[in-house]
């Protein structure tokens, strides 16, 4: 797979859902709006019709409840949350059904379904639209929360979850991936962690957007200090594989975690509590912890910038890990930054 944007990556996994299985569905808001969930499903209603890609009005947790009785029909519902917020509406039928349903009925019934969130900052999504409740959702079993970074991230993953997986699938999509293009095909993997970036000097643990901004932070670190940063994309926060984990750790005995949401309760926490509690590894410092400031996001665009850890902030931490906190190398400017971004441009 080379040159495909993170977007395509979703639509080429949408239409050969529906193409190649004809019990999937797939329904939610915008779906048949002129936008089609930022362009991801574009085209697909009037090549499959209304009966499989399926408008819903505002009401997220009926249309959960839709996606159970759907599942438990012997469908297989894709459903869309235009943001990943929405998904807190409908938070008692993920977590108290479609978690459940195997677990409470011995086996005989699974609710395999993907629901898809869209998270991420541009132009001024303010507090109910920018959150990230990634490790809410993995508190809880039943639960696969996955977080693709990468166009391959998106085919395998989807791929997996739709034709294999027998239980539901949780995905978080950050916009601001979108239009990033892809052209690395050597991940195999469709529901664990991977090594993106090898190196020897500090491992960064990253997932969703965060991989792309530690992978351009590698890249500069190399350049200006001529240090190999090894970087994990952690993908199913549910099913992070922590012996990969150890692995490099034990190399490098330098961690950066950088966390697409808040660090309290978090994917920060989580990672930490298992380090201490079944690894060995003494590291050479205490960990560098990236994630959003711990306030609502703020609506205005250039506060944006300071609530969101980015490729600078990220290479800051890794000095502190290897320079101490004292260091006085240079970080790439935000100017710099936003020269190697690609702001989201709709379809909004």
């Amino acid at each position: 797979m080379t040159n495909i944007t993170y977007r395509e990556a979703i639509y080429k996994s949408m239409k050969d859902a529906l193409r190649n299985n004809d019990s999937t569905i797939i329904m939610g808001q915008g779906v048949s709006d002129p936008t089609r969930v930022f362009g991801t499903v574009d085209g697909l209603l009037e090549q499959f019709g209304a009966s499989r890609v399926i408008e819903m009005p505002i009401i997220e947790e009926t249309q959960t409840g839709f996606s159970v009785g759907a599942s438990l029909a012997g469908l297989y519902p894709i459903q869309t949350f235009l943001r990943v917020d929405f998904m807190l509406v409908a938070f008692s039928q993920i977590v108290n059904s479609i978690a459940k349903m195997k677990y409470m009925y011995g086996g005989e019934f699974s609710a395999p379904m993907l629901l898809r969130g869209v998270v991420g900052r541009s132009w001024g999504q303010g507090p109910q639209h920018s959150q990230c409740p990634a490790s809410a959702f993995a508190h809880f079993p039943g639960l696969q929360v996955i977080m693709p970074a990468t166009s391959q991230d998106v085919i395998n993953s989807y791929k997996y979850a739709i034709n294999n997986f027998k239980g539901p699938v949780l995905s978080i999509e950050h916009r601001l991936l979108y239009d990033y293009s892809f052209n690395e095909a050597n991940n195999e993997n469709a529901f664990t962690s991977y090594t993106i970036r090898e190196g020897d000097t500090v491992t960064i643990l990253a997932a969703s957007n965060m991989v792309q901004e530690s992978l351009k932070a590698a890249t500069w670190i190399k350049e200006k200090q001529n240090i190999e940063i090894e970087v994990i994309n952690l993908l199913n926060i549910s099913n992070i594989d922590y012996d990969l984990i150890f692995k490099s750790l034990k190399k490098t005995q330098r961690l950066v975690i950088a966390d697409p949401g808040w660090k309290e309760f978090g994917i920060t926490a989580e990672i930490s509590r298992r380090i201490l509690s079944e690894n060995s590894v003494e590291l050479k410092s205490t960990p560098s912890f990236l994630a959003f400031a711990p306030t609502p996001c703020p609506t205005s665009h250039a506060l944006e910038d300071d609530f969101y850890p980015s490729m600078a902030t990220i290479v800051n931490a890794v000095y502190n890990q290897v320079y101490g906190v004292s260091h006085k190398h240079d970080v790439p400017s935000l100017d710099y930054c936003k020269t190697l971004a690609k702001e989201f441009k709709g379809p909004f």
